[in-house]
C-alpha cells in the first residue's frame, strides 16, 4: 500500500500572489520526496510534479518561472515542451501524448495546501 503523503502548505496567503505566479515546494509521494510547483492561471491554482515528461528534468531553472512569454502554456526550460496550465496535458514537443503529474490543491482560509495526487476525472 502506498505511503500516505502528509499535506504540504504551499503558501500562507494565496491571495498575495499575482496572476502567473509560480511557487515551488516538495511533497512526499509513495515515500519519495518529489519537487513540485503550483501556478496561478486565469484566477485558479494548478499544481504538478516538477518533472518534464520527456526527460524527467525540472521544468524551471529553480526560479519558479513556468510560463511562456504568451502566458498560455507551461514550458520546459530545457527543450521547450509545452503543457496546458489547467490540465498539464502536453501541447507540443517530445512529450506528445503525455502530461504532467497533477496534484490536488485545497484552500484553507487564505492558505494554499497540496493534498497529494489529483484524482483522475
Amino acid at each position: 500500500m502506498p505511503d500516505a503523503s502528509p499535506d504540504v502548505r504551499v503558501t500562507p496567503d494565496h491571495a498575495r500572489h499575482a496572476e502567473g505566479a509560480g511557487l515551488r515546494f516538495e511533497i512526499v509521494l509513495d515515500g519519495v520526496r518529489e519537487p513540485a510547483f503550483a501556478v496561478r492561471w486565469k484566477g485558479a491554482w494548478h499544481a504538478y510534479l516538477n518533472r518534464c515528461r520527456h526527460e524527467s528534468r525540472l521544468l524551471d531553472f529553480g526560479d519558479a518561472h513556468f510560463f511562456d512569454d504568451a502566458f498560455d502554456a507551461l514550458v520546459c526550460c530545457h527543450h521547450g515542451a509545452r503543457y496546458r496550465p489547467d490540465t498539464g496535458a502536453c501541447l507540443e514537443g517530445p512529450c506528445a501524448g503525455g502530461g504532467l503529474t497533477r496534484l490536488a490543491l485545497e484552500l484553507r482560509g487564505r492558505e494554499l495546501w497540496c493534498t497529494g495526487r489529483a484524482r483522475r476525472a
